[in-house]
This record gives structure tokens, C-alpha cells and sequence, in this order.
């Protein structure tokens, strides 16, 4: 068999079953990667030694657990005490962090073997993982798009075969559009439900760790892995966790309800998004659920709202890269006030710089309650909206993006339009519930398109089935980039 060509699901079932071992997986990942990735660049750097040592061991019974043997990219926002955690920034080009992210050591308590760190952009700041300081990530399906972001690195990884399944985060949709666009499944999960701990901070009221693979099944799987309470992070709820995969299995759910709301069904959309929103409804409709009409009359307000809470907070998390304690500090400053400014001009990008300038700006007296405390307000109305709607339904569906992934270079000089590709991902990071995107097509270009599920708060196994329910209706999960053997 090829490993390369298989779900996440189907090789863990594979090397559990001997049909293939866990060093012949991991070279064949590495040899695919070291031939494909200077095209693509969806990682930093791998471990190749690190990880042929752990598939060895898997194969010697060493290593055991439910991921024994299979390969994952994680993304350069989660800290290892192995490699680099750099976030795709010049300031923390060589920073080797102390400790380990308690998703990325769960990962491996469960056997799963990291094949490398993946290109983002910096500090998780971006749409389309041109904002990195190690150069863009190219989108699989047509090297000249972009593959979204922040992480498109992970979703260009598992888009084109170089692991069966990536970690990434989502602050305001970093997960869900960039899986949109390369044509992956993609999940945020319930604001609390894995630890962030080891997740260098953007903002950490809205930042959230979760898998990206080829289907339904496979996240499910990664989330069985990571979930959980964990002491470290005090934002991690003690909340009990549900066997995702066990359920995901068990088939369609009974009674249900998709919630459609006007304010997500623009005539604004792209006509593929549209089409494929329409072709979703039926596919629920032919299972026997009910589609319920849905009101969120704050959603307007979900950018402006993102954008000022979360440049706040990227303002008060990044204010601890000075020069002094770790990162990039500048060659003979003038004095300690120099150091601090010039060390933060030479190592932060542009995005970055702006985003710093906007939350410092909205912070400052005289324009605290203006704007920031006024986004907190509104934040909590779009948590009422939500709060309400699923009271009448189990599952909200939109669309994921505005449309398929754009021309590299097309929006870096217009933020705002930039900033418009979250307009239908950010509320459910401002609102903590979770989300998934799923591969609902390609264009008559031939690149994906996708639809988004909302599920209530930690109702992710829910969320899951309801999902699964349109993936085992559809073939779209099996659509794949021609990128060669």
C-alpha cells in the first residue's frame, strides 16, 4: 500500500494491523515531502532522524497507543523541546523552547510520531501565510493561490500528502479557511476543550488548537488524542470528554435540525460557495433533517468586533519580546530604549507591526471604552445570538470563505480586503463554540470549495456526526491535488 495516498484512519489501522511498518511510513512521508516541499513549502523543517527513531520503535513495541506509527505536522506556534518554535518570525528565529505544548506531548503519549514544523503566518497573524518571515506557503491545487492562513502550512501539508494529519490553531479562522481552501477537513474546537498550554499567545481569549485530515473520521480520532483538561492552562475547562470517534461511528443522529441564518447566505457569495451551501441542504434534507430558519443579527458586527479585541490582546502578549529575555535582540544599541524599539522593528514583520500599532491604539485612555471596551459588549451579543439559536437547531451551516483561494499577491496591499476573508469564521472564535469545515467541491477551475458546521459548546462529538452525515452523502473528501506519486 501507499501510505501516503490513505486516511489517517485507514494507516493507523494498517500499522496496528502489520500490513505496513511504522519506518516504512514514516520514510515514504519524508522521501514525499523532501521531493514535493521546495515547491510548496509547507514546512520549516522536519526530524528525520527524531522520526525514524520513533517508527522504529513503534515497530519494536516500544511505542504504543491508539496513534501508534502515524505521522503528524504540527505548526510553528506550538512549542517543542525538539526543532525550533520560531512562528514564522525573525525575532524568534533560533528560539528552542523548554517545554513541550501539552496537545503536541498528548499526540505522542497516543504514539503519533511529529514529522516536522509547518510554515504559518507570523505569529498566527494573516490569511494566507504570506506574512511569514520564512516566505509564503503555496496552495497545492495551484502553486500560484495561496493556501490560506495562519496555517497554511498545515493544511498545504495534509492537501498534498506530506502527513496524513496536522495540528494548527484558530484565533479567528485559522484553521477553517485555510483547510477550505486546499480542499481538508478542518476543526475548531469549544474554546477550552484541548490546552493551550504551549501555544505561543496571540490572543489568548480567542486562540484554540485543533486538527486538520482528510476526513470526518481522522478528527475525531486526533481529538480523542488531545482533549482534555490539563492544570497548566487556566483557560482549559474540566469539562467531561466524549469518545468523538466512537461516536462519529454510530451513524445519523436522530431529530435533526440544521439552522440556516440569512445574515450567512448572501447573494454576495461566490456562486460556487452558494451551489455548494444549496447542495449541503439537500444532502441534509434527503437524511431526514430538519432545516430551521436562524437569526444572528450581530454577525455584521463579527470583524470589527475581531479586530479590535484581538490586536488588543496580540498588543499585551507580544509587549514581551524586548530584546532582553529571549528572541531577536538588535547589534549596539544607543540605550535600553533603543534596544527595546529596534529589536521589535528588526524582528517583527509588517502585518505584525500593524496589528501591535491597532490593539495599542485601542487600548490607550481616552479610547479604551470607545473601542475596546465597546467590542467586549458587542462580543457578548454574538454569544447571546448563538446562545439562542441553538435552542431551535443542532448545527448552523454556511460557508466557509468568500471564495476559492485567491492569486498570491492580490490582497497584501489592501488589509481590509484581507481581513474580510474571516467574515465567516471569526464569531465562532469571538463566541468560543466549535466549527468545522468540510470539502464540499471544486470550481470549474478546479479548486475547493467548502461548507462550515457551528455546534454548541462542547458539543464537538455532536458536531462530528453531523458532519460525518454530509461526508458519507458526498465524495468531495476524496478530491486530491495532482502533485505526482
Amino acid at each position: 500500500m501507499n501510505p501516503c495516498s490513505t486516511t489517517l484512519t485507514q494507516l493507523r489501522d494498517a500499522i496496528a494491523k502489520g500490513e505496513i511498518s511504522a519506518v516504512q511510513t514514516a520514510q515514504a512521508y519524508l522521501d514525499r515531502i523532501a521531493l514535493h516541499d521546495p515547491t510548496i513549502h509547507a514546512f520549516h523543517e522536519t526530524y528525520n532522524e527524531r522520526t525514524l527513531e520513533r517508527a522504529q520503535q513503534v515497530d519494536d513495541g516500544k511505542i504504543t497507543g491508539p496513534l501508534a506509527g502515524v505521522p503528524i505536522a504540527i505548526k510553528d506556534n506550538l512549542c517543542t523541546t525538539f526543532g525550533r518554535t520560531t512562528c514564522s518570525s525573525k525575532i524568534l528565529d533560533n528560539f528552542q523552547a523548554p517545554y513541550t505544548a501539552t496537545a503536541v506531548a498528548k499526540l505522542e503519549a497516543a504514539g503519533a510520531i511529529v514529522l516536522g514544523k509547518t510554515n504559518m503566518d507570523e505569529f498566527a497573524m494573516g490569511s494566507s501565510t504570506e506574512n511569514s518571515a520564512r516566505g509564503m506557503t503555496a496552495n497545492p491545487w495551484d502553486t500560484t493561490r495561496v493556501p490560506g492562513g495562519s496555517s497554511g502550512g498545515s493544511a498545504a501539508a495534509v492537501a498534498a500528502d506530506f502527513a496524513p494529519g496536522a495540528l494548527g490553531s484558530d484565533t479567528g479562522g485559522s484553521i477553517r479557511q485555510p483547510a477550505a481552501l486546499c480542499g481538508v477537513v478542518g476543526m475548531k474546537p469549544t474554546y477550552g476543550r484541548i490546552s493551550r498550554y504551549g501555544l505561543v499567545a496571540f490572543a489568548s481569549s480567542l486562540d484554540q488548537i485543533g486538527p486538520f485530515c482528510r476526513s470526518v473520521e481522522d478528527a475525531a480520532l486526533l481529538l480523542d488524542a488531545i482533549t482534555g483538561h490539563d492544570p497548566l492552562d487556566s483557560t482549559s475547562l474540566n469539562e467531561p470528554v466524549p469518545e468523538h470517534y466512537k461516536t462519529v461511528r454510530q451513524g445519523t443522529p436522530k431529530n435533526l435540525r440544521i439552522g440556516l441564518a440569512k445574515q450567512y447566505m448572501s447573494d454576495a457569495n461566490d456562486p460556487a460557495l452558494t451551489k455548494a451551501v444549496e447542495q449541503a441542504i439537500e444532502v441534509y434534507k434527503q437524511a431526514g433533517a430538519e432545516i430551521v430558519e436562524v437569526d444572528l443579527p450581530h454577525t455584521e458586527y463579527g470583524i470589527a468586533v475581531y479586530y479590535v479585541v484581538a490586536t488588543a490582546e496580540a498588543s499585551s502578549n507580544l509587549a514581551r519580546y524586548d530584546g532582553i529575555h529571549y528572541g531577536h535582540r538588535t547589534e549596539n544599541p544607543d540605550d535600553l530604549v533603543d534596544l527595546y524599539a529596534a529589536s521589535r522593528a528588526e524582528g517583527f514583520g509588517e502585518e505584525v507591526k500593524r496589528r501591535i500599532m491597532l490593539g495599542t491604539y485601542v487600548l490607550c485612555s481616552g479610547y479604551y471604552d470607545a473601542y475596546y471596551l465597546r467590542a467586549l459588549k458587542v462580543r457578548r451579543l454574538i454569544k447571546n445570538d448563538f446562545e439562542q439559536a441553538f435552542e431551535q437547531c443542532d448545527a448552523i451551516l454556511c460557508p466557509t470563505t468568500t471564495g476559492p483561494a485567491f492569486k498570491a499577491g492580490d490582497k497584501t496591499d489592501d488589509p481590509l480586503a484581507m481581513y474580510l476573508n474571516d467574515v465567516y469564521t471569526v464569531n465562532a472564535n469571538l463566541s468560543g463554540i466549535p466549527g468545522i469545515s468540510l470539502p464540499a467541491g471544486l470550481t470549474d477551475e478546479g479548486l475547493p470549495v467548502a461548507v462550515q458546521l457551528f455546534g454548541s459548546w462542547f458539543d464537538e462529538a455532536r458536531l462530528l456526526q453531523i458532519a460525518q452525515v454530509y461526508e458519507t452523502a458526498t465524495s468531495h473528501q476524496h478530491h486530491r491535488p495532482t502533485m505526482g506519486n
